[in-house]
C-alpha cells in the first residue's frame, strides 16, 4: 500500500544516488512511497514495474532489475532472501530519513545484515562507547564514604585520629550499641524516644495511606475493551475507538468513566463517535426510580357476592 514519504534536499546532492542513472534514482525515489514502514519491500522486478512505471511501458521490468542492481551496487538498498525462499529489499538508510509516526509492524522478514540485533549476529559486536563510563558499586548497609566516616567519627569520638584508617575512614556498624558513647539509652516506654519514634497505632496523613488515582491510558482501555468482546472488532472499528477514547484522556475524564462508556458501546454495538455520548451518560445519568413492588394476596371468596360482582355472575 503505498504511503506518504518525505524526500529531504539534501536527496538531490546526494553522492550515492549521483552514481546511479537517472531511471535507477526514479525507482529509488518511488520505493520510498512502495515500502512498508520499515523500509521493507518484495525484490520483485515485475511488481515493482506495475507499481512505478504503470504508464510509462518503454521501462520494461529487465530495465527496474537493471535499476535494482544499481542501487544494490551504490548501498542504497540491501537485497536479501526470507525464509520463504523469496526475494525482499530494503533501503538502507530508511532510519535516518524516514520518521513514522505510530509504525506498523512489517509482514515481510527482516534483513539478515541490517536488522538483526546488535551483538547476535557473527561478526558483530556490542559497541564499546559506554565501556569507559564506570559506575560505583552500591554499597551494602552500614557503610560509609571516606569523607562521610571520618566526619561521623569525629563527631563521636574526637580522639578517632589516634585509630587506623583502615577502620574509622570507611565503615560503620549501621546500629550503635546500646550506652555507646552518642547514643542515647533506649526503653520501650521512656520519654526518651524523641521524634525518631513514631506511635506504630497511628496512620501518618498522605503517603502510603493515599489511594493512587485510577488512571490508565487509551491503549489500555481499548486492550480491556478487545478482551472484553466476543470476537475482535475491526481495525478500523478499533482505530476510531482508540482516537475518542485519547481524546477523553487527555480531557482528564475518570477511567471509570470511560470504561462504563465502553462497556455500553460493547453492548450496543453503535458508532464509535457515539462514545463520549455513552460516557457522558455513565456521568451524569439520574438514578431510576424503583417501581413500587405488586403484592399478591391469597384468593378469599367474598361475602356479598352482589357487591362484588355486580350482578355479572
Amino acid at each position: 500500500m503505498a504511503r506518504i514519504r518525505t524526500i529531504k534536499p539534501e536527496a538531490f546532492v546526494s553522492e550515492s544516488l549521483a552514481t546511479v542513472s537517472l531511471t535507477a534514482e526514479r525507482t529509488f525515489l518511488g520505493l520510498l512511497t512502495q515500502a512498508d514502514d520499515q523500509g521493507r519491500h518484495r525484490d520483485h522486478a515485475a511488481i515493482i514495474a506495475g507499481q512505478l512505471w504503470v504508464l510509462r511501458p518503454e521501462h520494461t521490468p529487465p530495465d527496474v532489475e537493471t535499476d535494482l542492481a544499481q542501487l544494490a551496487d551504490a548501498g542504497l538498498i540491501c537485497r536479501y532472501r526470507g525464509p520463504d525462499d523469496k526475494r525482499y529489499l530494503h533501503i538502507v538508510t530508511w532510519c535516518q530519513h524516514q520518521k513514522i509516526n505510530r509504525p506498523s509492524k512489517s509482514r515481510l522478514p527482516a534483513c539478515p545484515h541490517h536488522d538483526t540485533p546488535i551483538g547476535t549476529a557473527p561478526g558483530i559486536t556490542a559497541p564499546t562507547a559506554r565501556a569507559s563510563i564506570t559506575e560505583p558499586a552500591p554499597q551494602p548497609h552500614g557503610t560509609l564514604r571516606e569523607t562521610s566516616g571520618r566526619m561521623r567519627e569525629h563527631a563521636v569520638n574526637p580522639s578517632a585520629d589516634d585509630e587506623p584508617k583502615g577502620q574509622v575512614d570507611f565503615t560503620e556498624p549501621s546500629v550503635r550499641e546500646q550506652g555507646g558513647p552518642g547514643a542515647a539509652a533506649v526503653t520501650p516506654h521512656g520519654p526518651d524516644l524523641g521524634p525518631r519514634i513514631m506511635d506504630l497505632g497511628n496512620t501518618p496523613s498522605g503517603g502510603a495511606s493515599a489511594h493512587a488515582p485510577d488512571t490508565a491510558s487509551a491503549q489500555q482501555l481499548i486492550a480491556e475493551y478487545v478482551a472484553a468482546c466476543a470476537h475482535r472488532p475491526p481495525k478500523g472499528v478499533l482505530s476510531h475507538l482508540g482516537r475518542e477514547v485519547r481524546k477523553l484522556v487527555e480531557e482528564g475524564i475518570a477511567s471509570a468513566h470511560i470504561r462504563a462508556g465502553l462497556e455500553r458501546h460493547r453492548t450496543k454495538g453503535l458508532h464509535p463517535s457515539t462514545l463520549p455520548s455513552l460516557v457522558h451518560e455513565a456521568m451524569n445519568a439520574s438514578p431510576t426510580t424503583p417501581a413500587v413492588p405488586v403484592v399478591h394476596r391469597a384468593w378469599t371468596n367474598p361475602t356479598d357476592v352482589e357487591a362484588a360482582f355486580g350482578g355479572d355472575l
